[in-house]
């Protein structure tokens, strides 16, 4: 198959600059090894939208940080993505403390963060009544948030599917050679033909480049475990709470979601394995002991799930966005960690100016792109005539699958049904938060697998949790 651009990974990141391409009058690919979207660093991410005091001045990371943060909002909006501005707190504990906190002010100040001002104890306890009595002052950045990260991946893959952008899931490439000024980008039994490359593989990013011989950078996986406590605690926090910053990243933090869950995490440890998505024996405990230095009445008995995710650190501990010095057509969107979800938007952005100067062909864009989605139904946030409308249309959003998180048989029919739509149990719960409650899917996900046998005209047996080999239903007993 022929393309003009073909976008590897399948992410957060791959998926705005799928989304911000479709604007042109090209033939874009976006090749996922996954059995669906969104399913390494962004489906575990604590969903901070950072404002940019962190990132040293004059990097890249700032760069994009800053602008990125900006267009959150708008580009929520437009696709109807769960957002909330709720601000950072970075709690001091001493007097080393203390002075991260003003360095971070003063980083912030040449960042060009608005809004930001460094608070005293008694003003940081009325803002966060549940703080430790240890806490002496915080940087207070009232600009920051909080988003669905996933929800926000795969709305923009809906998008960019909508202005014409094909995906191809389960496509884990394994070879990319470039003859007759053309990328064969190859799986070892398919083959995709593209002008540009963009390499936005995430943990992997590194291992793609090294197949054109471009070996300038190196990834190392830098994995964490979070906690997630129920929505029945979601008090205990206002704003999204960090310690000072260390080498290894900017702490635990305990944070509000989007949906009303309290997050706590990540630990933070650099790994040979890409795909360490476990929970090491013992490190929650450590996380909670860690967090419970901000807020001390942390309900840890609360905790209704947990979860690992693999950061895509760098030596240089900066984004690397950049055409390949091996080849200008073959853009490297690599090192994309924190604060990477918050600066989404802006590299999508700059990368549709790097294609614009090394695509090998005019971009013209299109009459007819459009940015943004209509809403989806989501019967746990209606009105009452809301939803009397909404049954009248379709009965299905009447019978409730998802008792937890009040989730109808209607929502995840359409989550199957999208552009980009969920091919198994965890791809619907991404999209419709069906499983992510209190009972985490002990009640619901025998009938999400049956709307998925019927949607996808599968036997029940071959609907998986997440693909590959992850069957829930083997054979009939009787």
């Amino acid at each position: 198959m022929d393309f003009d651009i073909a976008i590897i990974g399948g992410g957060v990141i791959g998926n705005m600059i799928a989304r911000q391409l479709s604007a042109y009058d090209q033939k874009i690919v976006v090749l996922e090894k996954n059995n669906d979207i969104s399913m390494e660093t962004t489906k575990a991410n604590s969903g901070i939208v950072h404002a940019g005091y962190d990132a040293k001045e004059g990097s890249m990371k700032a760069k994009m940080n800053v602008l990125g943060a900006s267009l959150m909002e708008e580009a929520c909006k437009k696709l109807h993505v769960p957002y909330r501005k709720t601000g950072t707190l970075v709690v001091a504990f001493d007097s080393d403390d203390e002075q991260v906190i003003k360095e971070l002010y003063q980083r912030g100040i040449k960042n060009g963060v608005p809004n930001m001002r460094i608070i005293e104890k008694d003003e940081l306890r009325e803002i966060e009544p549940q703080i430790s009595e240890k806490a002496t002052m915080a940087l207070y950045c009232k600009d920051a948030g909080i988003v669905s990260p996933y929800e926000l991946s795969d709305a923009a893959a809906d998008c960019a599917a909508n202005n014409g952008v094909k995906y191809i899931r389960n496509f884990e490439v394994k070879s990319i050679d470039f003859q007759n000024n053309k990328f064969t980008i190859s799986n070892g039994t398919d083959n995709i033909i593209a002008d540009t490359v963009i390499n936005a593989a995430g943990v992997n990013s590194d291992d793609i480049a090294k197949m054109i011989g471009d070996d300038s950078f190196s990834i190392i996986p830098r994995p964490g475990e979070y906690g997630l406590l129920d929505k029945s605690v979601g008090y205990i926090v206002n704003q999204v709470l960090f310690m000072a910053p260390t080498k290894m990243g900017k702490g635990v933090l305990v944070a509000p979601t989007t949906h009303g869950n309290v997050i706590v995490g990540p630990s933070s440890y650099d790994a040979e394995e890409k795909d360490a998505y476990g929970i090491r024996r013992g490190e929650l405990s450590n996380v909670f002991k860690l967090a419970s230095k901000s807020v001390p009445s942390l309900p840890v008995n609360q905790m209704i799930t947990s979860f690992a995710g693999v950061r895509a650190h760098n030596e240089s501990d900066d984004f690397i966005i950049a055409p390949s010095e091996k080849n200008n057509r073959f853009i490297n969107v690599a090192g994309i960690a924190s604060p990477g979800l918050a600066s989404s938007p802006a590299i999508a952005q700059y990368v549709e100016e790097l294609v614009l100067k090394n695509h090998n062909k005019e971009l013209v864009k299109k009459d007819n792109y459009d940015d943004s989605l209509p809403a989806p139904v989501r019967i746990n946030s209606m009105s009452s005539d809301e939803k009397k409308r909404a049954i009248a249309k379709n009965s299905a959003y009447g019978r409730i699958i998802c008792r937890c998180e009040t989730v109808t048989e209607g929502e995840i029919r359409d989550s199957i049904n999208r552009p980009v739509g969920a091919v198994d149990i965890d791809g619907v719960k991404r999209r419709t938060r069906s499983g992510m409650g209190r009972c985490q899917g002990g009640f619901c996900s025998s009938k999400v697998m049956s709307i998925l046998a019927d949607e996808l005209n599968k036997p029940i047996n071959e609907i998986t949790k997440f693909g590959r080999d992850s069957k829930i239903i083997y054979e009939r007993t009787k």
